[in-house]
């Protein structure tokens, strides 16, 4: 999926565990593990917020775009097909 979840670097940066960060937050630490491990398919805004507050950070800080491998070359290629 080209959207990766950074939580563990904001874990590491606050000096913070995973279990307190679920606590805080007040999700499961089940769903937190979801969250890291990049197998969730979405968030609520209500636990990004609650995110950013307990690790003081901003939603990029979290949340960034990567492209998946050859995902230039398929737009590319598309792009010649349709026009």
């Amino acid at each position: 999926m080209p959207i990766v979840v950074d939580v563990d670097v904001m874990l590491a940066r606050r000096k913070m565990s995973a279990g307190e960060l679920a606590e805080r937050v007040g999700i499961t630490p089940a769903n937190l593990a979801v969250l890291k491990n990049g197998r969730a398919k979405a968030v609520r805004f209500t636990t990004l917020g609650a995110l950013c507050e307990v690790l003081d950070c901003q939603p990029g800080d979290l949340l960034r775009w990567e492209p998946e491998p050859g995902a230039a070359e398929d737009a590319v290629a598309a792009a010649r097909e349709s026009g």
